[in-house]
């Protein structure tokens, strides 16, 4: 029999086996020292910790900016929000803080590359963790090729074209919003990916330098916007907000796409110095300091131009157009261009670590997982991820993509605030796992329910019934969490007292868990429609692939090395220490 015979054999016979390879699989988990010690030393070499705290609020900062002010706030002004947009940065900015100090928690706990991956797999096991990471990885990949397309918009302005269209190449015999091919997009995303084949720390420099300057020139936009600007273009021609409260909500779930690179901080854990205080300072630092700038840009946008009027692409360049200010469109088209690179710099970034882990729980072919010894950089996922979004940067419009990439992002932040709620009281805490679950669902379930009454424009008391039933079961719980919590050890203790955690648990992920569901409901239905078709194509692939190669890599080569639930428990003690023989 020949060897490709034989590999059909194999995997027909383990195709056989997929149901009892779900059941030891879906649900298995890793404790942290498993996945910070032998998962990591998959990738042969280890990422080198070059970074610090101000790298980390760079990276976070730079890797937010460029993209929502420039690409999402015109679209939303035009569409959603009116002069309100500001309003609706606000809200899409305290979820996200609310989301990242659940980030912030875990990656100082666990200190790898995985991100919300890592943390999913460690709290519910393998599924969730693979869920996450697959949308987390669509959402970098579409969200950077989106942004590379923009970056092709205001370049061209930078050199006098007013046609944002003029530098793509239109091709007929393509469906519309797929037939402008973007060359300057793909040139961008592939001469970023090499840079980033050769060094993070030099990385982070350059995307340092890259923060600054852009800082400054966002400071620019500002005090122009102010002093050209009109405080009566934000009531004119029709309030603040024109398309009244529903509008601003329903550009704040638009807009969190501007707040996705935030994450990137986390997944850069394995390369910095001294995680337990860098991690914190630059993942909320960035949050707080990026949503400041972007209230203040959209204020000074819509100052400049009656929100009826903005342009929905290049919308600053060509608001300084509109106020007779050419000279500053093309500065404005520059600086924009600077800071669109600096986003898909640490975008990249972080997504290139996101597939290298998913590819050590061999989930993916391994070969993604591996880190070069002389870079100390993971090459191979790097490369292959600039590829695919180089790919899609060349055909597809933002407006595809853009609520995709929406619903995606909401839904694993949804997930990541669920599972630091369980892994706090349940796998640290020593409570009954019943009890978090049956809070969970109610949380989710009132979340649903107040989202439905807003959405149908039902009666008021409808959602002043569910959000007190939210507000009511959470000061329940956390009274109940409070009288049953087993004691913890004088260690365990100390270690919390040490290093960060979120304040006033369980308020924080439960209203993130709130506002994720709500901001996903706001969503146009075509983009569940979209999601719906992506998720069945990742389950499909976990079946077909992934929980066979993670079945004979764990349960067979490793002899079922992978614990499940309340296994964890015990090695949970010992994490802190472990992982400080390792940075330190």
């Amino acid at each position: 029999m020949s060897n490709s015979m034989k590999k059909l054999s194999s995997y027909l016979h383990s195709l056989s086996q997929t149901p009892h390879r779900l059941r030891k699989r879906m649900l298995a988990t890793w404790t942290p020292d498993q996945e910070f010690n032998q998962v990591r030393h998959r990738s042969g070499a280890d990422m080198k910790r070059k970074l610090n705290w101000y790298d980390l609020v760079a990276l976070g900062v730079g890797g937010m900016l460029g993209v929502g002010v420039f690409v999402t706030t015109g679209s939303v002004s035009l569409h959603h929000s009116g002069p309100s947009v500001f309003i609706s940065y606000i809200i899409a900015g305290i979820s996200a803080l609310l989301s990242s100090l659940c980030y912030t928690e875990f990656a100082v706990q666990v200190p790898v590359a995985g991100g919300a991956f890592s943390y999913l797999r460690l709290t519910f096991g393998e599924f969730f963790g693979y869920f996450a990471g697959a949308n987390i990885l669509m959402e970098y990949v579409f969200s950077n090729a989106a942004v590379a397309r923009s970056f092709t918009e205001y370049l061209s302005i930078a050199f006098g074209e007013n046609d944002p269209n003029v530098w793509r190449v239109e091709v007929h015999g393509l469906p519309k919003d797929y037939n402008m091919l973007d060359f300057p997009a793909v040139a961008v995303i592939l001469i970023l990916t090499l840079f980033l084949c050769h060094s993070t720390k030099e990385s982070s420099v350059l995307n340092l330098i890259m923060t600054v300057f852009h800082v400054i020139f966002f400071g620019f936009i500002i005090i122009a916007g102010y002093c050209n600007g009109s405080a009566k273009n934000m009531v004119n021609p029709k309030g603040i907000a024109p398309f009244g409260v529903r509008g601003v909500l329903d550009g704040a779930a638009i807009v969190y796409f501007s707040y996705i690179g935030y994450d990137s901080a986390s997944t850069m854990a394995e390369e910095v110095k001294d995680p337990f205080k860098s991690l914190p300072i630059g993942i909320v630092g960035s949050v707080l300091i990026t949503t400041l700038l972007y209230c203040l840009m959209s204020l000074s946008l819509c100052m400049m131009v009656p929100y009826n009027k903005i342009s929905e692409k290049a919308s600053f360049s060509i608001a300084f157009l509109k106020i007779g200010w050419s000279w500053a469109s093309n500065l404005v088209g520059a600086g924009a261009s600077l800071g669109i690179v600096a986003s898909l710099l640490v975008a990249m970034l972080g997504q290139a670590r996101y597939l290298c882990v998913i590819g050590r729980a061999r989930l993916v072919p391994s070969w993604l997982a591996k880190v070069h010894p002389s870079t100390g950089t993971p090459l191979n996922a790097t490369i292959f991820l600039g590829i695919c979004t180089a790919s899609i940067a060349l055909f597809t419009e933002l407006d595809i993509i853009i609520e995709l990439i929406s619903i995606g992002t909401l839904l694993v932040f949804y997930m990541v605030a669920n599972a630091l709620i369980y892994r706090r009281y349940v796998i640290t805490g020593h409570a009954p796992p019943s009890h978090t679950l049956f809070f969970l669902f109610l949380l989710s379930l009132s979340a649903i329910c107040f989202s439905i009454a807003w959405k149908f424009k039902q009666q008021w008391w409808g959602l002043v019934l569910f959000g007190g039933f939210m507000i009511a079961i959470t000061a329940f719980y956390q009274h109940v969490m409070l009288n049953t919590t087993i004691a913890q050890h004088p260690q365990q203790q100390q270690q919390q007292q040490q290093h960060w955690s979120v304040p006033f648990m369980p308020w924080p992920p439960s209203i993130s868990i709130f506002l994720n569901v709500f901001l996903i409901t706001t969503l146009k239905t075509l983009s569940f429609q979209r999601f719906g078709i992506w998720a069945c194509f990742i389950t499909i692939f976990y079946v077909l692939y992934g929980v066979h190669n993670t079945y004979e890599a764990e349960e067979i080569e490793m002899g079922g090395v992978g614990v499940v639930g309340d296994e964890m428990n015990s090695s949970v003690h010992n994490l802190q220490t472990k992982v400080e023989i390792q940075v330190y």
